[in-house]
C-alpha cells in the first residue's frame, strides 16, 4: 500500500507543476492590454490637443478679422471727423464776415476780431461736430437767420457742456441782434463774458454786448464792459474798436 500512495503523491505533485506553469503567460497578456490602454490614452490626449489647437487658431484668425474690421472703421470714423474738422475751420472767417455784414449798427460794430481764434477746442464727438456745423450752415449757406436760431438753442439743451456752447451763445447774440432783439442779444453775450472766460469769443462778445448796452442806453455798463475788453485783451481787434467807440461815448 505504501509505494501506491507514494506513487499517488508523486502524480499530484507533478499535476500542480502542470497547472502553475501557464501563469507568466497570463501576466504579460495582461502588461501587454494595460500598455495598449494607455498608448489610446496618449493618442486621445493628442487628438484631442490638436483639436484644441485648431479651435483656438480658428478663433485666433475669426479676432483677426474682427480686429482689421474695427481699425477699419476707425479709419473710416477719423476721416469723416477730420473732414468736419476741416470744414468748421473754414466756416468760421466767413460765417463771421457774412453775419457782421447783416447789422445795422455803426461801422465799429461790424469789423470782426481774429486775434485768439486760433485755439477753437475741438469736439470729438461726431454728432455734436454734425449738429454744430447744421446750425451753421443755416447762416453761411443758407442764410436763413431765423431757423438757425431755434437750431442753436436745441443745440444747447442737447450738448449743454460742448465745447462749442460759447460759440453757440455768441451767434445766438448775434442773430437776435440781426432780429431787433437787443435784450435776448445782450443776454447770450453775457453768458459768454461771465461764464466762459477762456473762449475765444469773449473778446468779441464783450465788443457786441458793449455797444448793446451803449444803445440801450446803459452807458456806464457800457463802458465798464469796454474797459474791461481794453484791459483784458489789449492787443486784440476788439480792444481797439472798444476804443474806438469809447471816444464817441
Amino acid at each position: 500500500m505504501k509505494p501506491k500512495i507514494i506513487l499517488a503523491a508523486m502524480i499530484l505533485s507533478g499535476s500542480t507543476q502542470l497547472w502553475a506553469a501557464p501563469a507568466p503567460v497570463s501576466e504579460a497578456a495582461s502588461s501587454q492590454s494595460s500598455i495598449e490602454k494607455r498608448l489610446s490614452a496618449l493618442e486621445n490626449m493628442m487628438k484631442s490637443r490638436n483639436l484644441l489647437q485648431a479651435e483656438l487658431q480658428q478663433q485666433l484668425n475669426i479676432l483677426q478679422d474682427e480686429v482689421s474690421q474695427v481699425r477699419g472703421i476707425t479709419e473710416e470714423q477719423s476721416y469723416k471727423l477730420e473732414k468736419v474738422l476741416q470744414r468748421q475751420r473754414e466756416l468760421y472767417q466767413e460765417i463771421e464776415n457774412r453775419v457782421s455784414q447783416a447789422y445795422s449798427q455803426p461801422a465799429v460794430t461790424q469789423a470782426p476780431s481774429t486775434d485768439v481764434n486760433a485755439s477753437q477746442a475741438i469736439s470729438s464727438d461726431l454728432s455734436e461736430n454734425e449738429a454744430y456745423e447744421r446750425a451753421v450752415a443755416l447762416i453761411m449757406k443758407d442764410k436763413r437767420y431765423e431757423q438757425a436760431i431755434p437750431e442753436f438753442q436745441n443745440f444747447l439743451t442737447t450738448y449743454p457742456n460742448s465745447v462749442y456752447a460759447s460759440n453757440a451763445h455768441y451767434w445766438l447774440g448775434q442773430l437776435l441782434t440781426i432780429q431787433n432783439n437787443p435784450t435776448g442779444a445782450t443776454e447770450h453775450f453775457k453768458v459768454v463774458v461771465n461764464e466762459y472766460p477762456n473762449s475765444n469769443k469773449r473778446p468779441d462778445a464783450m465788443l457786441k454786448l458793449g455797444n448793446l448796452l451803449a444803445d440801450q442806453g446803459l452807458a456806464e455798463q457800457a463802458i465798464k464792459t469796454f474797459n474791461d475788453l481794453i484791459n483784458q485783451y489789449p492787443s486784440t481787434t476788439a480792444a481797439k474798436l472798444a476804443t474806438e467807440r469809447l471816444s464817441q461815448m
